[in-house]
């Protein structure tokens, strides 16, 4: 059973994602919040697998919470997602610097909200093709000069290239396409990739390609 905590001030909004979940057998909403503090609450409390994060509430905002909660290494298997009004909000960016495993908009069709709740449990960044590579090119005009390849001295080329592929922004299947090798193959290099370099999950290997100089802006094809 995936455990959902709803981080949003909009009590409307929390109604209609509550009736959404609960109604899938594999997933149920194991508390609501109105606030960024109360959230870090209840995540302590309730290590939830996945928190739908609102970017803009009282008290403390959803993007503090979110760096709040994956700075913890207690609460290192808790998943964050952003929920944002606007799907170029400004704070995206940062939000997935901060350790969100991706974002959505509230409008968002229900069965792509399942989807993104399964899908970050299970360790992929919750980000469609087009998002992101809008991400990294917002990324790339961000980013500082790149630090040397040093810190993936412990990949091999083919993790590597994997590594590579994922930060312009290809899925699993586009990898596999790319490499002749079949899906799950593909799956297994960037779960590797991501264990070796310590990285919560397929967002956060996005960033670290740039970070590391693997990937530099102007590689989005």
């Amino acid at each position: 059973m995936i455990r959902v905590l709803l981080a949003d001030d909009q009590s409307l909004v929390r109604a209609g994602f509550k009736a959404l979940l609960d109604a899938q057998p594999d997933i149920e909403v194991a508390g609501e919040v109105a606030d960024g503090e109360a959230a870090l609450r209840k995540v302590r409390e309730l290590r939830p697998d996945v928190v739908l994060m609102d970017i803009r509430m009282p008290v403390l905002d959803g993007l503090a919470a979110t760096r709040r909660i994956t700075e913890n290494q207690c609460l290192k298997d808790v998943k964050v997602v952003m929920l944002t009004t606007f799907e170029l909000d400004e704070y995206v960016f940062e939000a997935i610097r901060s350790g969100a495993s991706g974002f959505l908009v509230k409008d968002t069709e229900p069965e792509e909200l399942l989807r993104a709740v399964r899908a970050v449990v299970d360790g992929d960044a919750l980000l469609s093709p087009g998002v992101t590579r809008r991400l990294i090119s917002e990324f790339a005009a961000r980013s500082k000069e790149p630090a040397t390849a040093a810190s993936l001295g412990g990949l091999t080329e083919r993790e590597r290239e994997v590594m590579a592929l994922v930060g312009i922004g290809l899925s699993n299947e586009e990898i596999a396409r790319r490499l002749v090798v079949s899906p799950l193959t593909a799956k297994t290099h960037v779960s590797r990739t991501m264990v070796k370099l310590g990285a919560r999950d397929r967002a956060q290997l996005v960033v670290l390609a740039y970070e590391s100089g693997l990937v530099r802006p102007g590689w989005l094809g």
